[in-house]
């Protein structure tokens, strides 16, 4: 079985998360079986990139959401390492500015979705205002529950233009969450990571559990899949993120464009 259908939320699936290991490794055994199939799915992501990017009919647009410690930036850092810079842009989403507030929720997200040809990392997303604001309480649940459809909408809209999205929800269990928020009070040079809130957002791990359930559970569409990704192991969550790219991207069956002149024609004095 290809990892995109094992870890893929079906449309319309009620999901569970309790229900899913976030140490499960489908099979593969350890790191030094994963690294020869990582090595090779980056070599073949920087082939995909490039044609896409010659092809200039589409764009990619990965989401990236997790809980604290999951390894969102370990994620961009060891899957998209060995994409060309110039056609890949990564956009954190951090609270919202005064200017950004000023705007609709998704007016933010919009200007940041990847040109024709290049591919756009979301640190965070739009789902923000379905899981921070309806955890804290920022807006009222007539507000943010009608948000659901409105996402699934704006993320039909992107894919009909040529955007295809892929999101995936890295996924770790609380207790894996504490060993690595204390391997950081313990490392000097990972103390800059840290923060009080970090510390207080896990009083609120189950109800971001269930945050999290809607999301997947109702923002899973045929044009814009969630893909559950156990990710206790690092180094299977970033096989099984650069697997389930290289398995999207490969199945749009891109081609180069022929040229608009007749090649063999050109002499070179």
């Amino acid at each position: 079985m290809k990892l995109a259908e094992r870890f893929l939320v079906k449309p319309g699936r009620k999901i569970r998360l309790a229900r899913i290991d976030p140490a499960d490794t489908a099979g593969v055994a350890d790191k030094s079986a994963a690294e020869p199939r990582l090595e090779k799915n980056l070599k073949r992501l920087a082939e995909l990139q490039y044609l896409m990017y010659a092809e200039n009919r589409r764009s990619l647009l990965v989401v990236l959401q997790a809980m604290d410690a999951a390894g969102k930036d370990g994620t961009i850092r060891h899957v998209m390492t060995g994409l060309n810079p110039q056609g890949c842009r990564v956009t954190p989403f951090k609270a919202p500015s005064e200017e950004e507030l000023d705007h609709d929720y998704l007016w933010r997200v919009h200007k940041e979705v990847p040109r024709r040809g290049e591919i756009g990392i979301f640190n965070r997303s739009h789902y923000e205002d379905v899981l921070v604001v309806r955890v804290h309480d920022l807006v009222s649940k007539p507000v943010w529950s009608r948000r659901y459809d409105q996402i699934n909408g704006f993320e039909r809209s992107l894919a009909d233009e040529g955007t295809a999205i892929v999101k995936f929800f890295l996924h770790i269990s609380r207790e894996e969450q504490k060993r690595r928020f204390e391997a950081r009070l313990e490392d000097e040079t990972r103390h800059w990571k840290l923060s009080p809130a970090d510390f207080e957002e896990r009083n609120f791990w189950n109800d971001y559990q269930r945050a999290y359930e809607d999301v997947l559970s109702r923002c899973s569409t045929p044009w814009a899949p969630w893909y559950v990704v156990p990710s206790n192991r690092k180094w299977f969550r970033n096989l099984a993120v650069s697997q389930i790219i290289v398995e999207t991207l490969e199945a749009f069956r891109m081609k180069f464009p022929k040229p608009s002149f007749d090649v063999s024609k050109m002499k070179l004095e």
